[in-house]
């Protein structure tokens, strides 16, 4: 069986790399750019400076600051309509998954005409997008390095998972020195985004040797680095650490993909509007103590990766040493306690759980739920049990 391994065309790390995006753009022989970000950084002058950057190359740059913070159908028409508007022929994307996943997405309609809602599932896409170039602000979705991309549409409540190789951003560029901006709480959530990527990457049913060496090496990294950001985040070695390790992770699951975790989430952000890496940390440890049993050899390895000693335990016990651990990092980095007091409804378990049992992320889960099973999940983590 052969074996796909998906990577950006040129990654960039260090402080002050941002700075060579003019030149990186410039090299791709286009003209004219339009920045997809959010109104956070579209006002704070981020984007202004990216702006400056670009025209520095002596190209044209306009700013879109309509990306939202789960980007829906309509944030991806206006950006679409803006991109026209402006005649470009080339994106940068700056900012988390928000803007990362928003910038994919109006470039995967101006280059392959239709809706969005068209390209909805894996490799629906039949032309290469323009070249695309993500800077990225925060450590956690590593979407400005992977092929997947995910939008809300509005009318079914229901986020799309869009899973294209051709939606890889050419160019990938994490400048540390832009996430010292995010606040202690942006900075757990997204981190704990990335630590679900590492550990639903390395126990997926897609799992390989490439992956696995990056999953794991992103858990020591996110949980030896993620407190101490959180706790200072003008801390640089933590910021750049977590840069490498969300991009790490990124690389894990953009080749092995996700699970329950991703699947589930993606349901409480579509009817909830809630921050993706919050709903993903909490609920990690309930959605792998079902998966226990599905590899427990693998547990143990991410028990170890995040420093819990299992020397004289059975394999079964030291697989469970891994949940506690991932408890243990939830609550140093103050993720809520539970679905309860997000403002999740418990009616709406049933029809989250059959979307749930839908979304392409759950496909290489190690082990099958049921949708009672989901269901069972989405209570414990509304309980906090």
């Amino acid at each position: 069986m052969s074996i796909d391994y998906f990577l950006p065309t040129r990654s960039i790390f260090g402080e002050g790399s941002v700075n060579e995006t003019g030149a990186l753009l410039k090299s791709f022989n286009v003209g004219r750019a339009l920045i997809v970000t959010d109104a956070f950084l579209a006002k704070s002058g981020a984007a202004e400076q990216v702006k400056k950057i670009v025209e520095g190359a002596g190209l044209f740059a306009a700013i879109f600051g309509g990306a939202e913070p789960n980007p829906t159908d309509t944030n991806v028409e206006a950006g679409l309509k803006a991109f026209n508007d402006n005649k470009c022929d080339s994106i940068i994307s700056l900012g988390g998954g928000s803007s990362h996943d928003c910038a994919k997405a109006i470039g995967l309609v101006a280059s392959n005409g239709g809706r969005i809602h068209d390209y909805e599932g894996v490799d629906k896409a039949t032309k290469d997008l323009m070249p695309l170039l993500a800077v990225n602000t925060t450590a956690g979705t590593a979407s400005e390095m992977t092929r997947f991309c995910i939008i809300t549409d509005l009318s079914r409540k229901v986020k799309m998972a869009i899973v294209d190789w051709r939606v890889t951003p050419k160019v990938a560029i994490n400048d540390p020195m832009l996430h010292k901006g995010m606040p202690p709480s942006l900075t757990a959530a997204t981190g704990m985004d990335a630590m679900t990527h590492a550990v639903e990457a390395y126990v997926s049913t897609a799992a390989n040797p490439l992956t696995d060496a990056a999953a794991l090496a992103a858990v020591r990294l996110i949980y030896k680095y993620l407190p101490k950001a959180v706790a200072n985040g003008e801390y640089m070695r933590a910021r750049d650490r977590m840069a490498y390790a969300q991009f790490l992770a990124g690389v894990a699951f953009n080749n092995a993909s996700l699970g329950y975790v991703h699947a589930m989430a993606h349901q409480l952000g579509g009817y909830y509007n809630l921050p993706h890496g919050v709903c993903n940390a909490l609920l990690l440890p309930y959605v792998e103590e079902f998966n226990l049993i599905g590899n427990l050899d693998r547990f143990k390895d991410l028990a170890q990766a995040m420093g819990e000693n299992v020397e004289g335990l059975s394999t079964g016990e030291a697989a469970c040493k891994a949940i506690k651990a991932l408890r243990t990092i939830s609550k140093q980095v103050n993720i809520p306690a539970n679905l309860k007091v997000l403002g999740v409804k418990p009616e709406d378990f049933d029809i989250m759980a059959e979307n749930a049992m839908k979304d392409v992320c759950g496909f290489t889960n190690p082990r099958k739920a049921t949708k009672e099973d989901i269901i069972e999940i989405f209570r414990k983590a509304y309980e906090g049990e």
